[in-house]
């Protein structure tokens, strides 16, 4: 009997035949677009090409990132990173003595700050700020658990002399921020900026006053009080104030201190770096400070010791008197006093916005966790 083909043979054949009808059409488009080019699945190079994790984050060129090919996604990648970092949110808990300040760190050039004091963002805020003098205890603080991730600031610009301790605090605060220099943040009362050398010779204001003293807070056992009643003894000092029952308006202020050619700059207490406006107001007014208060080691960290002089430097109050006295009659040496002035410039301080918005650039540049255990003893020991 002759052989008979199987159906699967038959089913062979029709596979076949099918195949070459699908692929017919592209071979023919193949054959007449021999330019066409085929993508390269080259792995290495398509790891090449991408922007790595570490470049993302740390918005630097990783060693395994190339931007041969692409010299402006290096940038990009960097613009986006920075522009996706979320605000730092700073909580002020209590305005300062219930005085209101800008909610800006423009004059800082300090970005990415985010500061308010809406209680509501507890939960989000990065740092809280506490002034200690509104504090009264803890008893008004957060009562909710502290965010992992956040920092309770201590802060504070009166002496120890003038503000009581709370020692719940030494368990609660991880940073602080105050006019000592060995604070975490420290803000000062004033500051001398650096600027260029100034060719016009400084231009004295007018002195119709050899010896000004403007005091509120007055009270026999101080020693600046002490050392003032010595004092007058040898030398006419004008005396204005709450203290002296002679009260100022803000105007006044400004013209008695332009007018004198020195200023009684004497703290209401001494201690490390406490050093006020005190120093600050009469220099730039254009007025020669005689300061009260510490060291004047410690003053020479704050500006140039021709600047200003300290009453240390007299074995008794006669002798400072006499001092003013002689400079009073010779001008060359008076002026020696301002000759600093053709390098720096005053600048005030900010009280609580400074303090705020410093703590916001703390804040950003020391992620890690921090505690400060001994605040008793670091600031009234």
């Amino acid at each position: 009997m002759p052989c008979q083909p199987s159906n699967w043979s038959h089913q062979r054949t029709m596979i076949f035949v099918g195949l070459v009808l699908l692929c017919f059409p592209v071979i023919l488009y193949v054959y007449y677009k021999p330019d066409m080019k085929f993508p390269d699945f080259n792995i290495s190079s398509m790891i090449g090409r991408q922007p790595c994790p570490k470049c993302m984050h740390t918005q630097e060129l990783h060693p395994n990132c190339s931007n041969k090919e692409h010299p402006n996604d290096t940038q990009k990648i960097q613009v986006a990173a920075v522009n996706n970092e979320p605000d730092t949110i700073i909580l002020i808990w209590f305005w300062p003595f219930g005085s209101k300040f800008e909610l800006s760190c423009s004059d800082y050039n300090i970005t990415r700050c985010h500061l308010t004091d809406d209680k509501s963002l507890y939960n989000k805020a990065h740092g809280v700020l506490f002034h200690h003098r509104d504090m009264r205890g803890i008893s008004n603080m957060p009562k909710e658990p502290r965010p992992w991730f956040q920092k309770w600031v201590w802060w504070n610009m009166e002496s120890p002399a003038h503000c009581g301790q709370i020692a719940e605090l030494n368990q609660l605060i991880n940073l602080t921020s105050s006019y000592r220099l060995d604070s975490h943040i420290p803000v000062r009362y004033g500051s001398l900026a650096p600027v260029a050398p100034k060719e016009e010779t400084f231009k004295l204001p007018a002195k119709d006053r050899l010896v000004c003293w403007i005091v509120s807070n007055w009270g026999s056992y101080q020693n600046r009080v002490k050392f003032y009643n010595e004092f007058k003894k040898h030398i006419t000092v004008e005396c204005f104030g709450g203290g002296c029952h002679r009260r100022i308006s803000k105007d006044e202020y400004v013209k008695i201190m332009k007018g004198c050619k020195f200023y009684l700059s004497f703290e209401n207490s001494v201690y490390k770096d406490y050093i006020t406006e005190k120093l600050y107001s009469p220099l730039i007014h254009g007025t020669i400070p005689v300061v009260l208060g510490p060291p004047r080691e410690n003053y020479e960290r704050m500006v140039p010791g021709d600047s200003f002089i300290h009453i240390d430097d007299f074995p008794t109050p006669k002798e400072l008197a006499e001092r003013l006295l002689y400079l009073d009659k010779h001008d060359d040496e008076y002026m020696k006093y301002h000759n600093w002035r053709k390098w720096y410039e005053v600048k005030m301080g900010s009280f609580g916005r400074e303090h705020a918005c410093k703590s916001c650039r703390y804040i950003q540049n020391h992620r890690e966790y921090q505690r400060f255990t001994d605040l008793t003893k670091w600031f009234w020991g």
